[in-house]
């Protein structure tokens, strides 16, 4: 399953076309518009986001069911310039912004149509495509879900971080302003928040995806990029301003020796085999364990600063500070549901591979024969 998008931030419109889905999947319109309001949701966003976000699908569904054929959808930008004016050009280039080395690339004079194409606002074309992704994984019983881990220098206390995860409530997380399951924490990120604020400064900060209901065996071992640990790295990394992935306990396993790092293999009467922890988050080999995949990812603050950095005029090459115009001081929030949408995509693509695509009658009655030979080898 795959997705391509297509539209400009200041345009009249997103659009996006999901391709290679199964027929027979239903998709209500009313899970698409709750994950574009989720990623719109968060403390810390600008006024941009008052303006609640709707798909309307052009094609592919019949009678509120998929057909195999592409699905189409447009997410109207009802924030467009209300006189239909282009907005205006940016000469000023952002540090840490796509402007400037987008600019050289393409041999442009300024960096407005660079920052159109390279504006987070892309990711909504994206999470709605997701929804279909998101809906096939849940009529194969996988839940896709994430929290906001720290903000800034404010860092949820977490004493078993891979166990914790996976039993987080979602309606917790989504309770709170920041995505985050801590209520003492999410309030002191809150505060973080405001003083960054005030000072004109933006925030960064770190999110967790976790997924749960995977069969083991997704993925392969064969060729790199089979490896469903570079297909998920390299999608995370595509949601903008994200810096670092770590699956399971990450960084920190490096630090470790072996004995405390790998999870002991056991087997269970019904489920078969399993692990005793999960400190490589549900991969080993580049396949999925059937333990819950957890994985981090850290985001870096945003670029856009009422208070700017300096920069050089691309006019009159003079110093000069960066462009600014509306924008959110934190968005950690928010890009944690863009990245849940990029899983849920590159899980959706590994079923489809390993079960087939063409209707999801066939998948799940070919899921339900590879479970039960599992269940074969493991009695």
């Amino acid at each position: 399953m795959h997705y391509i998008t297509a539209g400009e931030s200041h345009g009249s419109s997103l659009m996006t076309i999901v391709y290679d889905v199964p027929a027979g999947l239903s998709i209500p319109q009313e899970l698409i518009d709750a994950d574009l309001m989720r990623r719109q949701s968060g403390y810390g966003r600008s006024s941009r986001q008052e303006n609640k976000d709707s798909a309307f699908i052009a094609s592919g569904l019949s009678n509120g069911k998929t057909t195999g054929a592409p699905i189409a959808m447009v997410v109207t930008n009802e924030h467009q310039s209300p006189d239909g004016a282009d907005p205006d050009a940016i000469i000023a280039p952002r540090p840490g912004h796509a402007d400037l080395v987008g600019a050289l690339k393409m041999n442009f004079d300024e960096c407005r149509n660079v920052a159109e194409r390279a504006s987070a606002r892309e990711t909504a074309a994206r999470v709605a495509a997701a929804s279909i992704a998101r809906e096939f994984l849940a009529v194969l019983g996988v839940e896709v879900n994430s929290y906001v881990t720290s903000i800034g220098d404010v860092v949820m206390e977490e004493d078993d971080p891979m166990g914790a995860a996976p039993l987080y409530k979602p309606l917790d997380v989504e309770m709170s302003a920041v995505r985050c399951p801590s209520a003492e924490a999410s309030e002191k990120m809150l505060g973080a928040i405001d003083r960054a604020r005030a000072t004109g400064d933006t925030l960064g900060g770190t999110f967790r995806v976790v997924v749960t209901g995977l069969l083991p065996g997704l993925g392969s071992y064969v060729n790199p990029s089979d490896r469903l640990t570079a297909r998920l790295g390299a999608a995370i990394l595509s949601v903008p301003a994200i810096k670092g992935v770590e699956f399971g306990i990450g960084f920190d396993a490096a630090q470790r020796p072996g004995s405390s790092v790998h999870d002991p293999i056991a087997i269970e009467p019904v489920s078969g085999f399993t692990r005793k922890s999960n400190n490589a988050g549900g991969l080993e080999g580049g396949m999925t364990t059937g333990m819950p995949l957890i994985i981090t990812a850290a985001m870096k603050p945003i670029p856009t600063l009422s208070k700017p950095l300096d920069t050089i005029d691309m006019e009159t090459l003079e110093p000069t500070k960066a462009y600014t115009g509306r924008s959110d001081v934190c968005a950690v929030p928010a890009a944690a549901v863009v990245a849940e949408a990029e899983v849920a995509f590159v899980l959706a693509s590994a079923y489809t591979e390993k079960f087939g695509c063409d209707n999801m009658a066939d998948i799940q009655a070919s899921i339900k024969a590879y479970v039960n030979r599992l269940r074969t080898v493991s009695r």
